[in-house]
């Protein structure tokens, strides 16, 4: 498996996550063409009061948020609007970590029913999201966001999910 999960908030298990985030990595790699038994991310499927710890943590941010992630080294680009180089394997028979990622149960369920979306569907998106992060996509300027989000629809539609940027 690419993704190694730990659920610490047992309302995760109501929506299937442990497949959701397989899935929509899964997902990601083979958008990218990248063999995703060579890879690793792990994934912790949490709270708002431990992703708020998280962010003040890390990025001295005291407030939760939906979703986190730290790739294992920087793979970000000096250009705006470049396209990151994407990691190789580095011990054969090793997989190489990309990365963590931890995503807020309460703060999905938000957003999720603000947006009149599945809950499953706007977690799917952020996984989606935080996997291109550990990959070296952002969305801080304003090239490297248009390239994310395209990325994001593109990979999103191939799996049956509306573009999550769309204005209704």
């Amino acid at each position: 498996m690419l993704t190694d999960t730990i659920i610490e908030d047992d309302r995760w298990n109501a929506v299937a996550f442990e497949e959701l985030a397989e899935t929509a990595a899964q997902a990601v790699l083979a958008h990218l063409g990248m063999a995703s038994e060579i890879f690793e991310i792990a994934v912790l499927a949490c709270d708002d009061m431990r992703i708020a710890e998280l962010n003040a943590d890390f990025r001295d941010k005291d407030k939760a948020t939906n979703v986190l992630s730290w790739p294992s080294e920087e793979r970000g680009v000096d250009v705006d609007g470049d396209v990151p180089a994407l990691p190789e394997q580095s011990f054969p028979g090793m997989p190489e970590e990309l990365g963590d990622i931890a995503i807020s149960y309460d703060t999905c369920a938000r957003e999720a029913e603000a947006a009149g979306k599945l809950m499953a569907d706007h977690v799917t998106h952020l996984m989606v999201h935080g996997t291109l992060h550990l990959l070296g996509y952002d969305h801080v300027r304003d090239k490297d966001a248009t390239l994310m989000e395209g990325l994001e629809t593109t990979i999103l539609g191939k799996m049956g999910l509306a573009d999550p940027y769309e204005i209704k």
